[in-house]
């Protein structure tokens, strides 16, 4: 099912902040070199993890869909980095219908316990949907409210730039106002549940993304995990959907 944002998301007037294309792209080019995202794993040092899936079909049509992921993270005090990326591709009888690919950065350096700056990068590329490519970057404030054994949770708002190219060649070059944050409950020593939720909003389009993610632990450093993530525009192309929706099982090694 086709899940569609409200058309009427309220969005500030940014249009009295020039910022030219050149100056975005320096402006994310800059984040993702030297900026010091929201948080994952607090643990000091260095960590990661790493997932894959596939999915394969046959009979009276041939499916294939594979899905992988990693985040990576460098935790000294103050400063959290973490680095990210995704690749989705889905095809049915040799004809792909889906292929995605993300990459993101974010720093946080600490002010307080509960409170930290941080700075955010992020490089989308789809082949289905409207916006063939984006590249957004904010700073901003972000907040710990909540910090027990069994639950975590952020929150984040911030200010950049977003350029975005349409597949009709169009060029959206724009200020956002960023919100975001992400919770995660520790269901029990094996499980958990996180989700996470970033709006990023303009002059000329909504962006919308959320990602649910059940894990469950195989052995000490292996889990499989269920996702299901939604992105949203509320500006798209003729024919296009506003919204799309992928599900994923996948494999997890975490080190």
């Amino acid at each position: 099912a086709i899940l569609r944002t409200p058309e009427s998301v309220p969005r500030p007037d940014l249009r009295s902040l020039p910022v030219t294309r050149w100056a975005r792209s320096a402006c994310c080019l800059a984040l993702m070199l030297a900026a010091p995202t929201g948080y994952a794993q607090d643990e000091e040092g260095f960590s990661g993890r790493v997932a894959f899936g596939f999915l394969a079909t046959s009979g009276n049509a041939e499916n294939e869909s594979l899905n992988s992921s990693f985040n990576l993270w460098w935790n000294y005090d103050p400063w959290r980095h973490e680095l990210s990326g995704l690749a989705i591709r889905s095809s049915t009888s040799d004809v792909t219908t889906a292929e995605a690919y993300g990459l993101a950065w974010q720093s946080n350096a600490a002010l307080t316990e509960t409170g930290y700056i941080y700075g955010h990068a992020a490089l989308d590329d789809d082949e289905f949907s409207s916006y063939a490519r984006q590249l957004r970057a904010a700073v901003g404030y972000g907040r710990r409210f909540i910090d027990r054994d069994r639950h975590l949770l952020n929150g984040e708002a911030g200010v950049g730039a977003r350029q975005a190219d349409l597949r009709d060649g169009t060029e959206l070059d724009e200020a956002i106002v960023r919100l975001s944050g992400d919770y995660r409950w520790s269901i029990s020593e094996t499980s958990a549940f996180t989700q996470t939720l970033a709006i990023e909003t303009g002059p000329d389009n909504t962006f919308f993304e959320a990602a649910s993610t059940v894990s469950a632990d195989v052995r000490e450093d292996l889990s499989l995990v269920i996702s299901y993530t939604i992105k949203s525009h509320s500006r798209v192309l003729p024919g296009t959907d506003k919204t799309d929706t992928f599900s994923a099982v996948s494999l997890e090694y975490t080190f």
